[in-house]
């Protein structure tokens, strides 16, 4: 729903850039389209949670962290590096904590 509403917003942000520049308002038309645009770049290829189809190395670890991913239904764990800081998400057959 968010998603949706941003991806709406940035494009009339566009479109209204789009159009200042077109009536020959290009700094407010050139800021206005590239706000825009950016947003609806960032907002259509921004990265989910990582495929969780292969587990990770040996040096990830289990944060005890559980939670039911809203976009696919299923449940999913959280692992993390100790030495880069990142996160993992894969799946994770056992319901989150307080699901009935």
């Amino acid at each position: 729903m968010l998603r949706t509403l941003l991806l709406v917003c940035a494009g009339a942000l566009a479109l209204l850039g789009a159009r200042l520049l077109f009536h020959g308002q290009t700094g407010g038309g050139l800021s206005a389209f590239g706000s825009g645009v950016v947003l609806l770049i960032g907002t259509v290829f921004e990265r989910r949670y990582r495929s969780a189809a292969a587990r990770p190395g040996a040096a990830w670890q289990p944060t005890g962290e559980r939670f039911e991913d809203p976009q696919s239904g299923k449940t999913v764990a959280v692992l993390y590096d100790p030495a880069s800081g990142a996160r993992r998400y894969i799946d994770d057959p056992q319901p989150p904590p307080g699901a009935g």
